[in-house]
């Protein structure tokens, strides 16, 4: 879930932001290489993602379900869950981080090809946009700091 959301919010991003710098670029071509950040913030989102699968990927460990005791079993299935919330966490934050990342990028755009001295302004607001994802990411490395997977793992 983590990386698949990830991929789309940063997809969603890239489209929108896209398309009004090369429609903006026609008129102003000076603002196509200025507005790459933009398409940089989104891609980002989806290197959130996949960092997050990554960790979540290396703290899975199997265990056997039928001669384990109730200890492991409820460790195991915390840790389940943890991570399950953890990648729903990360995938719906850089989802939406990506839409507002490439909102805010198609608007700078538009905005710097009128009036180049609102690029810096409209560049902030860009940057918390993407903090969204940030934050979602911090959020679930929270979630799984007590994560114990396998057989030895215990409440």
């Amino acid at each position: 879930m983590a990386i698949a959301l990830s991929v789309c919010g940063a997809a969603w991003g890239i489209f929108t932001t896209g398309t009004s710098i090369l429609g903006g670029g026609v008129k102003v071509p000076r603002i196509k290489t200025k507005n790459l950040i933009s398409i940089i913030l989104c891609e980002a989102v989806a290197i959130y993602g996949i960092i997050i699968a990554i960790v979540l990927g290396n703290l899975l460990e199997d265990f056997d379900f039928y001669n384990a005791s109730w200890e492991v079993t409820a460790a195991n299935y915390y840790g389940g869950y943890s991570m399950f919330g953890a990648g729903l966490t990360v995938g719906f934050s850089n989802l939406f981080c990506g839409i507002a990342v490439g909102i805010v990028g198609s608007g700078a755009a538009l905005a710097d090809a009128q009036n180049p001295t609102l690029f810096v302004k409209i560049l902030i607001a860009e940057i918390f946009a993407s903090a969204v994802g940030l934050f979602g990411v911090i959020v679930a490395i929270i979630l799984v700091t007590k994560v114990k997977m396998g057989k030895s793992a215990s409440i």
